[in-house]
């Protein structure tokens, strides 16, 4: 009974976010409450609900930190040459600008960190998505793909976990999997070029100076945040044109000159105002410093990642901001990213203290694992690469390493398939995971984006399951598996 209200607690989410009829942070919170009443544990509620939260608030701490101090690193122009540095590498072309995203994306998540790579990435790229009005969904999906397969390094969580669990060596694990891994990023940047192709068939090709200095009469407005569908109304002509907006028109404003600064048509692109009051350049190389620093005490894990964006954001706002007010109004500035993240994340941890908390995550487990059949036993890395999809989707990783990643590899010792491949097999689904609705760090970049994570899980999922299949492909084909 258990595994059945568990899976169907899952879907019940899924779909209602996915349609709309709920917002994430009341579904996570409403649905888990309503079957734990069903399954006759609602007097256990409030105990399962503050172990979640006591489990994910150091989570929480670091995004609301995290975000404050990538907030005032934008504020002040850290990351203005990284965005002129790509729009002019791109030449406002779509495609070049996808596969952008997929290569940043890919090489900040060496960090090891999810939520700082989606910060980082949408600080760079959203400001010109907004400009050229490209599908925010297509940024979203290909950040969190690409990152995926970058959280399969050894510092990243999941490799490490699985080397914990089956008391193998991490390196063993990672090293041999970095062909079947390249393949995966390469099928991530084609993928990247068949949606960046879309995007410039469906909105054409600027030239830099096009979208540096937009007149009222050559905006291109396209599909905004929506998935990936094209959006209705004439097509821009290959050197740009005026189409339908995201909310469906042109106003009065945009027709007077006032649209493309003033309204929706610019408000992504204030990054790069040269004039913006909140600017520091003489502390540039300060503040460049200060984040080479905080990332690499992350990787070397020198203090709780909480601590070191909690001492960094206070040291970036008194160093930049010395007075008060101008510190206040900051804070006041990000308040709204750093208000539905951190609620988000205390909403999650509803949804998975529940989850844990009655048993439904065990039984699912064993169900999954039981349904297996025998004849399959000589190939459990192939069955645990596939299993590796949905559960790692469906669970928190935390849940899947070291609740059924050792069963599975029990049951392969029994046939002759070494821990190691089991290891190695269990981390193919990290694409698909970087976008599930246990992973905190999801809600930073679709907040970041302003994207509606239905959406976000729509064109997402898909694309995620297909790169995550090819690296299950290549390491059969290459025999690491």
């Amino acid at each position: 009974m258990l595994t059945i209200l568990g899976f169907a607690m899952i879907a019940t989410f899924l779909v209602l976010i996915m349609m709309k009829k709920m917002s994430p942070i009341a579904a996570l919170v409403l649905i888990p409450a309503l079957f734990c009443v069903a399954v006759g544990q609602g007097a256990k509620l409030g105990d399962y609900v503050i172990e979640g939260v006591g489990n994910l608030a150091p989570t929480a701490a670091m995004l609301m930190f995290a975000i404050v101090y990538f907030g005032v690193m934008i504020d002040v122009g850290l990351f203005d040459p990284i965005v002129r540095g790509i729009l002019r590498f791109c030449k406002a072309d779509p495609m070049r600008i996808v596969v952008g995203t997929a290569v940043l994306a890919a090489i900040v998540s060496l960090d090891g960190d999810g939520s700082t790579t989606f910060m980082i990435t949408v600080s760079a790229m959203y400001p010109l998505y907004k400009r050229l009005k490209m599908s925010l969904v297509v940024m979203t999906g290909v950040a969190a793909t690409a990152n995926g397969v970058m959280n399969t390094l050894p510092w990243g969580g999941p490799t490490a976990r699985a080397a914990t669990a089956l008391k193998v060596d991490a390196a063993d694990i990672f090293v041999p999997m970095i062909p079947a891994l390249a393949v995966g990023l390469l099928a991530v940047i084609l993928l990247a070029c068949v949606l960046g192709r879309r995007e410039r068939k469906r909105l054409g090709t600027l030239t830099l100076d096009d979208v540096l200095v937009t007149e009222p009469e050559t905006v291109l407005v396209g599909a905004g945040g929506g998935g990936d569908r094209p959006a209705r109304g004439p097509k821009p002509s290959t050197g740009g044109g005026a189409a339908v907006g995201e909310e469906g028109q042109h106003n009065g404003d945009t027709e007077h000159g006032k649209g493309a600064d003033e309204g929706g048509t610019g408000e992504g692109f204030k990054g790069l105002d040269p004039d913006r009051s909140t600017l520091r350049p003489k502390l540039y190389w300060f503040n460049a410093g200060l984040t080479v620093a905080l990332l690499a005490a992350m990787i070397l894990e020198l203090m709780p990642i909480p601590v070191l964006f909690l001492l960094g954001a206070a040291l970036a706002l008194t160093v930049n901001f010395p007075h008060m007010p101008d510190q206040r109004a900051r804070i006041a500035a990000h308040a709204d990213n750093v208000l539905n993240v951190s609620g988000m994340v205390f909403a999650a941890a509803v949804f998975t203290g529940v989850l844990t908390g009655t048993g439904m995550v065990e039984h699912m487990a064993d169900w999954v694992v039981g349904a297996v059949p025998d004849a399959m036993g000589p190939h459990m890395a192939l069955v645990t690469g596939l299993l590796s999809l949905p559960l790692t989707y469906f669970m928190s990783n935390d849940g899947f390493y070291f609740g059924v990643l050792p069963v599975l590899a029990e049951a392969g010792a029994a046939h002759g398939v070494s821990p190691l491949e089991i290891a190695r097999a269990s981390i193919v689904g990290q694409p698909l995971h970087m976008s599930s609705p246990l992973v905190p760090a999801v809600y930073v970049l679709v907040g970041m984006a302003k994207v509606e994570f239905g959406d976000h899980t729509r064109f997402t999922v898909k694309w995620a399951v297909l790169t995550s299949l090819v690296v299950l492909g290549a390491g059969i084909l290459f025999g690491i598996l």
